[in-house]
């Protein structure tokens, strides 16, 4: 028998409060009539004995304490699912935005997901390609794995996002199982615009399902959002056997909101004033990336967060390091002199690209390429920091050449432009021919038969040529 409860006790921000409440379930899913007749909808959030708290979606103004009636739905938050879903635009609260009607309803399933047995986890292999050249070589994204993108503010993790939207695809035969599902969270209504701007005009909104939260609407749907996008995609992942990358942006956003609602239940702040659960809840998240043996599919995650005052030690993205298999980058020196995308190669990493790449996925040399890619660098960085203390007329022929090596990389591999789409082949030439520019003896990290087969210095210096020349004639003695 459904409880009709009238009147309220306390609210509270988005939280009202109910007492004498029994046979309730934590998570579970209320209608809450107001006094006009129309209806709002929120989850139990916290239970103390016969006291519980009440998380309202659409937030909490105008509900009257004496008037409002709450009825308990005996379920959790749920979401409509059909493979109807792609190609089509939600609220943060999963309800269509898209003028296009409702959603066939295939089945609905809890937002917070099923529970996964880890035995039944598969390990990743196999690659997700971004046509990103320094994602791609050097940070590759394998299926099912989290790779999230470290930005900061005023930086184009946006347009990154927007860029891999539209470019990013699987080398495998049936290359069309794969979707993508995008959630942004609290972004305004100009960003919100140009995500469904960009996704239209490039003839890729058939394959991606878009979840938006605006910053002006209640951080109780922002809370929601991810965990809906993540439903949807689990759906089309176990229930469709479809290779689902998932785009999560801002996830700083996301727990922010997370912030101001804890506070608003009285609960006592850690780090910064974030919850101290702030790391299970974002590993409630990321932990839904995966593949398991009962299904085809995979789910793999891009989180984009934004480090405030570009500190990496901040609660968000420290945490998420925790959490995650690696992490991609973004450098404000590079953005500062119009490289882009300007992935901090250095600090970037990919901790399960190891066994996604090689013979049997990318090219056999891959590993080789980007070790030494990695190495040469890192010396870029050494010859430098050399000659901003002894100039760079002082330096070496070699360490001269690594810093014309620096900025050819930077200028031809690292950027590309925002409509540039690299397969992993060009990527892996590309690099070849940059690493050609170096002397033989300085690829240290790459077996001889390896640089046998694909090191040529003459073909490197017909393509550079307009910048290398000078250095290279000098070092030979012309």
């Amino acid at each position: 028998m459904k409880l009709l409860y009238i009147g309220l006790d306390q609210i509270n921000g988005p939280l009202i409060f109910l007492d004498h409440v029994e046979n309730v379930g934590y998570e579970e899913m209320v209608e809450i009539k107001m006094s006009d007749g129309s209806s709002r909808y929120g989850r139990v959030v916290q239970i103390d004995g016969k006291r519980i708290a009440i998380q309202v979606f659409e937030g909490t103004r105008d509900i009257s304490l004496k008037n409002t009636k709450i009825q308990f739905t005996g379920h959790p938050v749920e979401m409509a699912l059909s493979k109807e879903i792609l190609g089509r635009t939600f609220n943060g609260s999963g309800h269509p935005i898209d003028g296009l009607g409702e959603v066939y309803i295939d089945e609905k399933q809890n937002i917070n997901g099923s529970p996964l047995n880890p035995v039944s986890r598969v390990y990743p292999r196999n690659y997700i390609q971004t046509g990103v050249s320094s994602i791609d070589a050097l940070t590759t994204l394998i299926r099912g794995q989290k790779l999230p993108i470290f930005s900061g503010s005023g930086m184009p993790h946006n347009e990154l996002a927007v860029q891999i939207v539209k470019q990013a695809q699987i080398a495998d035969k049936n290359a069309d199982n794969f979707c993508i599902v995008f959630a942004a969270m609290g972004v305004k209504n100009d960003v919100a615009d140009y995500f469904k701007r960009q996704f239209e005009e490039a003839g890729v909104m058939h394959r991606v399902v878009m979840f938006l939260n605006l910053s002006n609407e209640p951080i109780i749907e922002r809370i929601l959002t991810p965990r809906f996008a993540l439903t949807a995609a689990e759906y089309l992942a176990y229930k469709h056997d479809m290779h689902v990358l998932v785009i999560l942006t801002d996830v700083t956003s996301y727990c922010e909101a997370l912030r101001e609602f804890s506070s608003s239940k009285g609960e006592i702040p850690g780090r910064k004033g974030f919850p101290g659960y702030l790391y299970s809840d974002l590993a409630s998240l990321y932990e839904r990336a995966g593949i398991v043996h009962s299904a085809k599919g995979s789910v793999t995650q891009i989180p984009i967060l934004t480090m405030p005052n570009d500190d990496i030690t901040h609660p968000v993205p420290d945490l998420t390091g925790y959490i995650t298999e690696g992490q991609v980058v973004l450098s404000r020196d590079l953005t500062q002199t119009g490289i882009y995308p300007p992935v901090g190669v250095l600090p970037s990493l990919s901790r399960l690209m190891k066994d996604g790449i090689g013979a049997a996925y990318t090219r056999d040399d891959h590993a080789d390429v980007a070790n030494q890619l990695f190495a040469s660098y890192a010396q870029v960085q050494d010859a430098r920091s050399l000659a901003s203390v002894i100039g760079e007329d002082e330096l070496s022929p070699v360490d001269r050449q690594y810093i014309e090596f620096g900025k050819l990389f930077e200028a031809h591999f690292l950027n590309q432009g925002f409509d540039t789409n690299r397969g992993m082949m060009e990527t892996l030439d590309l690099g070849w021919d940059l690493l050609s520019v170096l002397p033989r003896e300085e690829l240290s990290r790459i077996d001889e038969k390896v640089v046998e087969a694909h090191y040529d210095h003459d073909r490197a210096v017909e393509r550079f040529h307009i910048i290398t020349k000078p250095i290279i004639h000098q070092l030979r003695g012309e």
